[in-house]
């Protein structure tokens, strides 16, 4: 896996990440997907482990950010999205074949699920930078839409007419 950078300067940064097998390395010989930047983290999904894990790196110290208690052996995982201080990882999880959005903070080291009183399919979170609002699509009776929750899982109001 190869990050790409861009900002003021036309010529983007390509960041080659180390390859390898063990936990320090972003890249291996298994599959790597979902990647999403924020700030100076990377946050992906590896099947490295057995099984499909979250990891994430710091690009600028070139170092693993340990995620203690996040990856769970009954939970399948995908879309994660970190905000922009690598405090809090957004993801999409499915147990028991129903799938939710999940919050995990590092600080507290604790994962909660944001829409486990939703009757909907979800899918694709991404969050603010600072982690206070969590945006993910969300599949009610067949029509997919956007839905906006803040961090601790209350929905916001999305303007209908927008002006």
């Amino acid at each position: 896996m190869a990050i790409v950078l861009g900002g003021c300067d036309p010529r983007p940064l390509v960041l080659n990440l180390p390859f390898g097998e063990d936990p320090q390395s972003v890249n291996s010989p298994y599959e790597e997907s979902s990647p999403n930047l924020g700030g100076r983290y990377v946050v992906y999904v590896s099947d490295r482990g057995g099984y499909r894990q979250i990891y994430a790196f710091d690009v600028v110290d070139r170092r693993p950010l340990p995620l203690p208690g996040l990856n769970r052996s009954d939970t399948v995982v995908a879309d994660p999205a970190i905000s922009e201080d690598g405090r809090y990882v957004v993801f999409t999880g499915s147990r028991q074949g129903r799938s939710d959005i999940y919050l995990y903070d590092r600080t507290f080291q604790s994962t909660r699920p944001l829409t486990d009183r939703l009757r909907a399919t979800v899918r694709n979170p991404t969050l603010s930078a600072n982690g206070d609002r969590i945006a993910f699509e969300v599949n009610v009776g067949g029509q997919w839409d956007i839905a906006v929750y803040d961090r601790n899982g209350n929905p916001l109001p999305i303007p209908t007419n927008p002006r």
